[in-house]
């Protein structure tokens, strides 16, 4: 099949744009507005969802658990925990459980900036939403999940 059989059958946006291209697009301009609206509390988006599960946690969380809770590798999550650690974000505590295990404690700066980043995440979202009707919400929730 050429290109532009290709193109022609392909879901084509407004621009000219494939749809996946356009949802690739609206979610990296959604997430440059995250970042920028969490970088003047100092953090980014994975910052604060690692604090966000130590919150909810509220105790210490296993390195693995908390990899487990993003979905993602622990070397991931242990770099990520070094650069929080290093931001006064969090504390590494030994697991009373197991000497080879370390668990994530949130500080009172970390839980300070969770409250805030949360705040100002809620911000940005209720911005978004309203510029939707509860319909269109609804509608646009609907047609999204449709492509999951």
């Amino acid at each position: 099949m050429n290109e532009t059989a290709t193109r022609s059958s392909a879901a084509v946006w407004r621009d000219g744009q494939p749809l996946g291209s356009y949802l690739v697009r609206v979610g990296r301009v959604l997430e440059e507005r995250l970042e920028a609206v969490l970088s003047e509390v100092g953090l980014s988006p994975a910052k604060l969802h690692v604090l966000t599960q130590l919150v909810e946690a509220r105790d210490p969380v296993a390195l693995s658990e908390l990899a487990a809770r993003m979905s993602c590798v622990r070397s991931n999550v242990t770099q990520l925990v070094d650069r929080m650690e290093a931001d006064g974000l969090v504390r590494r505590v030994d697991d009373p459980a197991d000497r080879r295990a370390v668990r994530a404690e949130l500080t009172s700066v970390g839980r300070e900036r969770q409250a805030e980043g949360a705040r100002r995440f809620a911000r940005l979202e209720a911005e978004l939403q309203s510029r939707l009707d509860d319909a269109d919400r609804e509608t646009l929730v609907d047609l999204l999940g449709r492509l999951v």
